[in-house]
């Protein structure tokens, strides 16, 4: 037995509060920010570099571009240094991304530091992750869930505080303060988050970094998919169909994210315990059922407050689905965690990032009330499989 595993077998099921698990927390906290904050900033950015409505399209479709070529770059970078090598470095890079965001003149530059932005954000997610993992594995107790929770709610602070320091401050200001915000959260987590070994061996044996051939993270990157693509639907699709298609105002038709939102970061806290009482296997089918029927509602709501409800129950039911899936995909039999979790991230995250254009140009045809009721036949596959998800429990069983 290694050092580590004598350590492991002799430390009691793991206390629920520990500095890594802060650390990993704090780092999960600090990159939902940035992307929270980044969304107010999007009007501006636009009106300043005189896009139309299609170029701010393809402006945040570098971004996901960015981000989907990072990801799997940095899977292979974890394997090298350990995750939390990886991630410290991206948070660093992060940190005055915003404030380079609200310098940039003209379009190509505008273009550059989007995709840069995009591709830090994504490098950060998949390093976190393995963290996560990681820290799964050393306290031998579910994490994911509550680190996701942090994500979502570093999103709403991000959100919800910079419409308001923008208005009150102005964009550079804004910027400014995000900035010390940002960097104060990395240096926080900095001697705290849990510091992993490199595997070397991994990075050296070329044939455990390159592409998996093994068909389980890609099976496990269709859940990831499927699983993200209503979420990617309901954040840029929701309030257009509350307003379009059921009537409502603008304040109203905001309440669609709003609910989703709060309903998943209260769930992902609760997640962890309900997983490590259930197992990931049950965990994920009771979430698919009550987001199959979430979306269900959302599709056939014959007005907003029905609607409303839907997505609240969305929320409560894809909360815990993602962080059950990228703990599945960090724990693979025979697989670095930084390369099935890339495999997993680059594939759900392009759900969030691609899927929605997508869907922009057949609901054109359809109208939005018949794609929510499709998403939730993706969900069904989700179900259909959802025994893959018992790799989740390798973390701590």
């Amino acid at each position: 037995m290694s050092q580590l595993e004598i350590e492991k077998a002799s430390r009691p099921l793991g206390s629920y509060l520990t500095r890594e698990r802060a650390g990993v927390a704090l780092l999960f906290l600090m990159n939902g920010f940035m992307i929270g904050s980044w969304a107010p900033k999007i009007p501006e950015f636009a009106s300043r570099l005189g896009l139309s409505e299609k170029e701010l399209g393809l402006m945040i479709l570098a971004f996901g571009l960015g981000s989907i070529i990072m990801m799997p770059i940095a899977g292979s970078q974890i394997a090298r240094f350990g995750s939390s090598t990886v991630s410290k470095f991206a948070a660093v890079l992060l940190t005055p991304m915003l404030l380079l965001l609200s310098l940039t003149g003209d379009v190509w530059t505008g273009a550059v530091a989007v995709s840069l932005f995009g591709g830090l954000i994504g490098a950060m997610d998949v390093a976190m992750n393995a963290n996560a993992v990681a820290t799964e594995k050393h306290m031998r107790r579910a994490i994911m869930s509550s680190c996701h929770a942090f994500w979502s709610l570093g999103g709403l602070l991000g959100a919800s505080s910079g419409g308001f320091l923008i208005q009150k401050l102005g964009v550079f200001s804004h910027s400014v303060i995000v900035t010390l915000i940002a960097a104060l959260m990395v240096a926080l987590c900095w001697r705290i988050v849990l510091h992993d070994a490199p595997h070397p061996d991994e990075a050296k044996d070329e044939t455990r970094s390159r592409l998996p051939r093994s068909p389980l993270p890609w099976l496990i990157g269709v859940i990831a998919l499927f699983c993200m693509i209503p979420e990617g639907a309901i954040l840029d699709w929701g309030a257009l169909y509350m307003r379009n298609e059921l009537g409502a105002s603008v304040a109203l038709s905001g309440f669609a994210f709003a609910g989703f939102s709060l309903t998943m970061a209260i769930m992902r806290f609760a997640g962890d315990l309900i997983r490590d009482r259930l197992g990931a296997v049950m965990t994920l089918r009771i979430c698919g059922t009550i987001a199959i029927c979430g979306l269900a509602i959302i599709g056939l709501a014959p007005n907003t407050t029905v609607a409303i409800a839907g997505f609240a129950l969305a929320g409560i039911g894809i909360s815990n689905m993602v962080p059950i899936v990228f703990s599945a995909a960090g724990n693979l039999p025979g697989m670095a965690a930084g390369v099935g979790l890339s495999v997993v991230t680059t594939m759900g995250y392009s759900g969030i990032l691609l899927a929605p254009s997508v869907i922009g140009f057949v609901a054109e045809h359809t109208g939005l009330a018949s794609i929510f009721l499709a998403l939730s036949g993706f969900l069904v596959v989700v179900l259909a499989v959802s025994r893959l998800a018992r790799h989740a429990d390798g973390a701590h069983h």
